[in-house]
């Protein structure tokens, strides 16, 4: 829309420069502006904002918002469809370059498939849905967090039913934290020998897999975003990683091991190995799947079993004790360590 002259006034009717703005408005309440007043924004002549007064060609009278709105509306409608033919263009030429490349032994599928971000809730339970369909042996998953809300074990309770019901076998991987919630004890019950179950002081982020081909991790923190992974590599990654894990897990069936040391728990011992790593309470806690409160309350009494006035002086008596995970082989350090 702009015209002669753009050049000491670098912008359109949509966005005045802010003298343009004050003599355009003042013609606008007043219904015209004197030639004098207008001198300083030769722009608004030269955008057809103002133009001379019939009447009395010392005065500028102004062309009317509703006009301008219009004009500047076509400028870009015209400017959106031409920007639509370039895409279009754009994507026939690549399109038709992308063909080249296509072989006629190629899989069906295809290579930008391997990878597919899922977003939204209702994308990822459609994907996860159609997973389940197609499954035929076995789903491996690992659920991180503390006890299981119903919610969560009913929300893909009518995958597990579909499932159990085709004799795919299913083992769970938790935390240690889960044992106390009778939700999921509710849950293995009603599966049965279908689903086998075992936990760990700490485990990786959500995980499952299904007969595995096909993978589904979160993609971001909310959990509202997903990737569904096809790719042969990274399955077997994923697959080699929860073997890995399931072998240090302990059944859920069985009970956890004494630590060997009056006073401590299982759980503080879990929390010991983490604090000798140099974790804050807020980190420990949300890997052992328990709240912030409850872990200092935990740390407190490791406090007061050890005998420790300080959190450095906690430090040292963890080391002591042996409670630091390296001489007693704790399964939260063998999480971390190489194989």
């Amino acid at each position: 829309m702009a015209g002669r002259g753009t050049e000491k006034h670098p912008h359109g009717a949509d966005r005045l420069c802010g003298a343009g703005d004050r003599v355009y408005s003042r013609a606008v309440r007043r219904g015209r502006v004197s030639r004098t007043d207008a001198e300083a924004v030769p722009c608004l002549l030269e955008l057809a904002l103002l133009h001379p007064d019939p009447d009395d060609m010392d005065w500028l009278v102004p062309t009317s918002p509703q006009e301008v709105m219009t004009r500047l509306l076509r400028g870009v409608y015209d400017e959106v469809s031409a920007s639509q033919r370039r895409v279009g263009s754009a994507v026939a030429a690549f399109e038709w370059y992308a063909g080249l490349g296509r072989q006629p032994h190629a899989p069906a599928t295809a290579e930008g498939s391997a990878i597919r971000v899922l977003d939204g809730l209702s994308r990822i339970q459609a994907a996860m849905d159609e997973a389940t369909e197609a499954c035929t042996t076995e789903v491996l998953t690992v659920q991180p967090g503390g006890i299981r809300r119903e919610a969560e074990l009913t929300e893909g309770l009518h995958r597990a039913l579909a499932l159990r019901g085709r004799g795919v076998r299913m083992r769970d991987l938790y935390t240690h934290v889960a044992r106390h919630g009778q939700g999921l004890l509710n849950y293995l019950e009603l599966m049965g020998d279908t689903v086998e179950a075992r936990t760990l002081d700490e485990v990786i982020d959500r995980l499952i897999l299904f007969d595995r081909t096909v993978a589904f991790i979160p993609a971001n923190a909310e959990r509202t975003m997903a990737l569904e992974l096809r790719h042969p590599a990274l399955v077997e990654y994923f697959v080699t990683v929860f073997e890995r894990l399931w072998r240090l897990a302990i059944p859920l069936t069985a009970p956890l091991p004494d630590t060997g040391i009056e006073g401590i728990s299982h759980r503080e011992q879990s929390i010991a190995a983490l604090l000798a790593e140099g974790h804050q309470d807020a980190v420990i806690a949300e890997r052992l799947g328990i709240s912030v409160r409850t872990c200092r309350a935990h740390i407190a009494r490791l406090s007061e079993t050890l005998g420790a006035a300080s959190r450095t002086q906690l430090g040292v008596r963890i080391a002591q004790v042996g409670l630091d995970g390296r001489t007693r082989g704790l399964p939260a350090t063998a999480l971390t360590a190489p194989e």
